[in-house]
């Protein structure tokens, strides 16, 4: 297997312009528990964790931007994230224990396109833009538009994930996080839910919903978030909330949960953070 570790965001679209068929990779989290089968069809690997420009959390003017290669132990100890962003730190401190989140990467759970991937929703609930690198230059595109299938995504050929952008929410909205598995840490999720929302005079004005492990990609709950918005805060828009949420899916059994359970977990979890919400 051939194997390059370059040290510069140039050198690694160079590489994956002479050798297309190089799987760039991070933490490799994913990859060291592959069956054997798997690793032994890879044709080569590139390592983008030491490339400087894929690395680190910094403000462009009011959009936060994460590199693809920053560790989720990063993201959950960076006060700018905890302050702006509650919802990716709470998502950050529960994927896999400590030894994952000093490994596990934002660009590498994007690429590895689970649809249990706990830090999607709150991706998607955050509004965030993904940057990608290529051949071409520079692209972003919102994130909802990135996973496109089952593990599929929009990457192109030769491109890699260099950083996410987030925009700055307003002081007053309100993010919530929700992680349900078979225990509290080093499990894959049955459902997993973001909540971005806002009241106005008693009712709701803002109000983003994503959810993972209930659809073959990460989703926006948009049927959910259209009949919320406008309703009062109150037990029974919650109420509506979850019921909406369950009937908008079409979960799958697996050998993780059924989809009956996980259309009454992902109806209870929405039903429990919009009431959170209101308080």
């Amino acid at each position: 297997m051939r194997a390059v570790t370059p040290r510069s965001l140039d050198e690694a679209l160079q590489h994956l312009s002479e050798h297309p068929e190089l799987q760039p990779v991070a933490g490799c989290t994913d990859l060291l528990v592959a069956e054997p089968e798997a690793l032994a069809s890879l044709p080569g690997v590139m390592d983008v964790l030491s490339i400087p420009e894929l690395s680190g959390i910094r403000w462009d003017e009011e959009t936060l931007q994460i590199g693809a290669a920053t560790t989720f132990a990063a993201i959950g100890a960076s006060q700018t994230v905890q302050q702006n962003f509650p919802a990716l730190a709470d998502a950050a401190g529960q994927i896999g224990g400590w030894q994952i989140q000093n490994r596990a990467t934002l660009g590498g759970n994007i690429a590895n396109a689970s649809p249990a991937g706990d830090s999607l929703p709150v991706l998607l609930a955050l509004d965030a833009a993904i940057v990608l690198v290529g051949p071409a230059g520079e692209r972003s595109m919102p994130y909802r538009d990135f996973h496109v299938g089952y593990r599929e995504t929009a990457l192109r050929a030769g491109e890699i994930i260099a950083h996410l952008r987030l925009p700055r929410p307003r002081p007053d909205a309100v993010q919530l996080f929700r992680k349900v598995g078979t225990r509290e840490a080093h499990a894959i999720s049955k459902v997993v839910v973001a909540l971005l929302g806002r009241l106005e005079d008693g009712k709701v004005t803002e109000y983003r919903l994503a959810a993972g492990s209930v659809a073959p990609v990460p989703v926006r709950l948009k049927a959910v978030e259209e009949v919320v918005i406008g309703q009062p805060g109150n037990s029974e828009t919650a109420d509506l909330a979850g019921q909406v949420a369950a009937e908008s899916v079409e979960p799958i059994d697996d050998v993780r949960s059924t989809a009956a359970y996980r259309r009454f977990a992902l109806e209870r979890v929405v039903r429990r953070l919009t009431l959170a919400l209101f308080r």
